[in-house]
């Protein structure tokens, strides 16, 4: 009821969306500045990129197998490091430009797969969110409610219970001035009880 709107940036917004792609780009620029840079058909470029390929692979490998389930996110990030590094060794060594091109459509559509998934989930989880937050508030205004009609209620009793002894005081004070009024009798005959107000 009370929260504060925030309304994000449009950048902020796109971010996400645009982030495989930029990733992917980037790493195929710095795969062709390598390569212009002499990495071109360097056999110790191409083993190392393998080499350090391989490690993150292996890593990522280790890291899902690992106890109770093993840890997604350090997997993911193995293996998304292993991608990136055979994609830059790729672009790095390749002669033309068609086949880190194709790898690096290759990548960018995998890394937007990927994503895809995470972003289902979390719109899921957002939409739960909401429900719940929805259906809490719902529950706390029908109490709040209640509680408004429950309290206006005693009010109301409260001022009928002051009203009838307001009427009875008055009653009392005009019978007890008319003649042959015997305050005894009415002693004997016992006051009519008072409503009470918490009932």
């Amino acid at each position: 009821m009370n929260e504060q709107i925030v309304a994000r940036h449009w950048v902020a917004l796109a971010a996400p969306k645009v982030a495989p792609a930029v990733a992917t780009s980037t790493v195929l620029i710095l795969g062709r500045i390598w390569n212009a840079n002499g990495a071109e058909h360097s056999t110790g470029n191409a083993a190392l990129m393998i080499v350090l390929a391989a490690g993150a692979a292996t890593a990522g490998a280790f890291a899902a197998a690992g106890r109770g389930g093993g840890d997604g996110v350090l997997a993911a990030t193995a293996f998304v490091t292993s991608g990136g590094l055979a994609l830059a060794g790729v672009a790095g060594y390749a002669d033309g430009l068609s086949l880190p091109l194709l790898l690096w459509v290759l990548a960018t559509t995998v890394a937007y797969g990927i994503a895809a998934r995470y972003w289902r989930t979390d719109r899921r989880d957002t939409v739960a969110y909401e429900r719940q937050t929805t259906v809490r508030r719902e529950d706390h205004a029908h109490i709040e409610r209640m509680e408004i009609l429950r309290s206006r209620t005693q009010i109301e009793v409260a001022r009928e219970s002051v009203a009838y002894a307001d009427a009875l005081a008055a009653a009392l004070t005009v019978r007890a001035a008319l003649p042959g009024f015997d305050p005894q009798a009415l002693t004997r005959a016992g006051l009519p009880e008072l409503p009470n107000p918490n009932q």
